[in-house]
């Protein structure tokens, strides 16, 4: 009885050994713009047990740092699908997606072609036509 026990305690410690209060974990994440990133943010870290969130634009990364006693990935991940935004395994529903601002709708080619950077032959081009009309 008395090995039972002990084997009962150690697994209990065990499994609350394996919480961590300051877990991580990175998501894609779906956006286009700086509007994006702050939705995105502010979704994880309104997340009770969130300490840090980080979404990048360029690669669309989301960073997490939370404690997993109080929340999880697949809570955080529900947060932003709230929002507005896909994730890499789930979709946010058509009404949450509708709800981002007309700029950030990353699933539309034209406004994504919006937010591409201007390639340096056509800015280049585009600054000769300038100096052109100024002479």
């Amino acid at each position: 009885m008395k090995k039972l026990l002990v084997i009962a305690l150690m697994l209990t410690g065990t499994l609350t050994f394996a919480q961590n209060k300051n877990a991580k974990a990175s998501i894609e994440v779906d956006g286009i713009c700086g509007m994006c990133k702050a939705r995105i943010e502010k979704a994880c870290l309104n997340t009770k047990g969130v300490k840090f969130a980080d979404w990048s634009i360029d690669t669309h990364e989301l960073k997490l740092i939370f404690d997993d006693r109080k929340t999880s990935v697949s809570t955080i991940e529900k947060q932003v699908l709230d929002a507005g935004h896909d994730t890499k395994v789930l979709k946010a529903t058509d009404e949450a997606y509708a709800t981002v601002h007309p700029c950030c709708k990353y699933r539309d080619e034209a406004v994504i072609d919006d937010h591409a950077p201007k390639k340096e032959h056509e800015h280049k081009h585009e600054e000769g036509e300038d100096h052109d009309h100024n002479h």
